[in-house]
């Protein structure tokens, strides 16, 4: 099961901690692993490479980290909540290959 855990401070969204496999198919045909690591990685790469905000990110098999600074959560905040939605309503389709949490920091 693929874990998503959005960082929130108060009503702002800070970042995101994705860990696991779906298990929805064999490596390299998982739909729900790919659909979710794509959403991801363009969330990623949008706030850092196209708007040029500076985060923490860490990515390793099955595993990623983002986090921005609470001076840039108003900025990001759009695609931040976008990628929790996309994630929440994927989970609504595939409850059993993926879990999406919001934890306070």
């Amino acid at each position: 099961m693929i874990r998503a855990v959005f960082f929130a401070s108060g009503n702002q969204l800070l970042g995101y901690h994705i860990s696991g496999h779906a298990g929805y198919e064999e490596s390299g045909k998982d739909i729900v692993c790919a659909f979710v690591s794509s959403a991801a990685y363009m969330t990623a790469n949008t706030i850092t490479e196209v708007m040029g905000v500076e985060a923490q990110a860490e990515a390793d098999e099955g595993d990623m980290m983002f986090r921005i600074g609470r001076k840039d959560a108003e900025k990001c905040k759009e695609l931040l909540e976008g990628l929790r939605l996309h994630l929440l309503n994927t989970e609504e389709q595939y409850p059993q290959y993926l879990t999406v949490k919001t934890t306070e920091v």
